[in-house]
């Protein structure tokens, strides 16, 4: 084993040295920017259609359960929110919080709300310009979008490269890690054992198909989340006196006051940003081309009306699971002993999550964690392998099914290995394979932002003149011909 480790160490060392400066530069110098800039410009264009149609975009997630053949919309937003509510949720913000301070939650929610607009924008695009497959399941996202609009086939193709690596390799690599920990904290199982198992069920769900994972999706999602918003309800109730002081210490870190400043606010402001945005994306995904994949699959009369449904899924995710876990933890003793004992040691984050439960709940808390989890962390991977399907059918076409049946072996083999491997590597390999696709996805969604608002404006002016079930038709855009006439007929034709 010793002799084995001499040999990959490094390696190892090669990848970190290629790696971490890419991704350092991306995360530090173009994405927060990118990020936050495109969601404040989508925000203001839109004119903040996370506020003014808040209620509405509620109702119509919850209301868009029948589809007739195909996906329906509420699946395609529990695919993409199985995907968002994993690691991010648990682990990530537990990250965020040893490595940025509190106040990486206060960015973690900017991030969110102008991210509900940039969500919009990128699943209304994968909803235009969709296309039909022979399963009778629709394919988009930014690969297609880009090349049928931009027509750079060669920027779609780099995306869908770039989510392929991201899905099928490193965001499932992640997403096991955590459930290995997690089940070995509470039950003591080996790693080892914990992955042949994941692999065996996860097997049985990707094997089936994309329908598969829709259904499969659909039933477990509603419940995870659910369960863990009441736990966390519970917690917040037994501690509500401490809830302002919590409040507040979120607020002042994020601008440097508080225990990650360490005698530089400047440094403080900046880790805190960096973290929360990250996690923040990690979590929710808006913008970075994830859940377009999952958009475009759905089956319904307007484009808009799942990208009002998907953009529900931010607030879902972010502002209120990954709440949920600040909360946990914040509201426990664990976090604080941790930074006035431990400063700077390297946590595993789904571990400082479960002592916060335990903390409050003893031995039960403990084990919900681990079963949440296993849950969230599941539908996460088998969504991934729905989205990375996509993309690879898009970049080998005629070959698609070999390269799909290669993808399944790839994502089972990278379950495996992240069960067993160590979490620094998978969380950073992670965080470069996101930080590419969503700048690509970004570039292309400002220079599109138009067709995404004109889409919008068709939707409301039907709502507006008493319209229940706005209908699309293409030639309401500047180029119709760009659409496929078996997905949006025109009324006309």
């Amino acid at each position: 084993m010793d002799s084995l480790a001499s040999l990959v160490a490094p390696l190892h060392d090669a990848i970190y040295a290629v790696m971490t400066p890419v991704s350092d530069f991306i995360w530090s110098y173009i994405l927060v920017y990118l990020l936050l800039g495109a969601g404040v410009l989508f925000t203001v264009l839109t004119r903040g259609m996370q506020f003014r149609l808040f209620g509405h975009m509620a109702r119509v997630t919850f209301n868009s359960r029948g589809a007739g053949e195909g996906v329906s919309g509420f699946q395609a937003f529990a695919t993409s929110l199985a995907a968002r509510v994993g690691t991010g949720n648990l682990a990530g913000v537990a990250i965020a919080l040893w490595i940025g301070g509190p106040g990486a939650i206060f960015w973690m929610w900017i991030t969110a709300l102008v991210g509900f607009a940039t969500s919009f924008v990128e699943s209304t695009l994968a909803q235009v310009y969709k296309k039909r497959h022979e399963d009778g399941v629709y394919r988009g996202g930014p690969a297609y979008y880009i090349e049928r609009t931009l027509g750079w086939r060669w920027m779609s193709l780099l995306f869908a490269f770039f989510l392929l690596v991201a899905y099928g390799l490193a965001f499932n690599g992640a997403q096991a890690n955590t459930i290995a920990q997690g089940m070995n904290q509470a039950f003591g199982m080996p790693n080892w054992v914990t992955g042949l198992i994941l692999v065996g069920v996860v097997a049985v769900v990707i094997y089936g198909g994309l329908k598969s994972i829709a259904r499969t999706a659909e039933k477990i999602v509603p419940i995870m989340a659910i369960a863990y918003l009441l736990v966390a309800l519970v917690v917040l109730a037994l501690n509500i006196t401490a809830v302002p002081d919590m409040l507040a210490l979120i607020v002042k870190s994020a601008f440097g006051y508080g225990p990650a400043v360490g005698g530089a606010a400047g440094y403080a402001i900046k880790t805190a940003m960096e973290n929360g945005i990250k996690r923040g994306l990690f979590s929710n995904e808006a913008g970075m081309g994830s859940a377009p994949n999952a958009a475009a699959q759905a089956n319904v009369k307007h484009p808009a009306a799942q990208g009002l449904v998907q953009s529900f899924g931010v607030f879902v995710d972010t502002l209120v699971i990954c709440s949920c876990t600040a909360v946990v933890i914040l509201l426990s003793g664990v976090y604080e002993k941790l930074m006035a004992n431990s400063p700077g040691q390297d946590i595993v984050g789904i571990q400082l999550t479960q002592d916060a439960m335990a903390d409050h709940f003893g031995g039960f808390g403990e084990v919900f964690i681990a079963v949440a989890i296993l849950l969230f962390a599941f539908t996460s991977i088998i969504a991934n392998f729905s989205f990375a399907t996509v993309n690879i059918e898009y970049m080998f076409k005629r070959h698609a099914k070999g390269a799909v049946q290669a993808l399944r072996l790839a994502v089972l083999a990278m379950v495996m290995i992240g069960s067993v491997s160590q979490l620094t590597f998978v969380w950073d390999f992670a965080d470069l394979s996101m930080g590419l696709m969503a700048t690509t996805n970004l570039i292309a969604i400002l220079i599109l932002a138009p067709i995404a608002m004109r889409v919008l404006k068709d939707y409301e002016r039907q709502r507006r003149e008493g319209v229940k079930e706005p209908r699309f038709d293409p030639k309401i855009l500047k180029r119709p011909d760009q659409v496929d006439d078996d997905v949006w007929p025109s009324k006309n034709s």
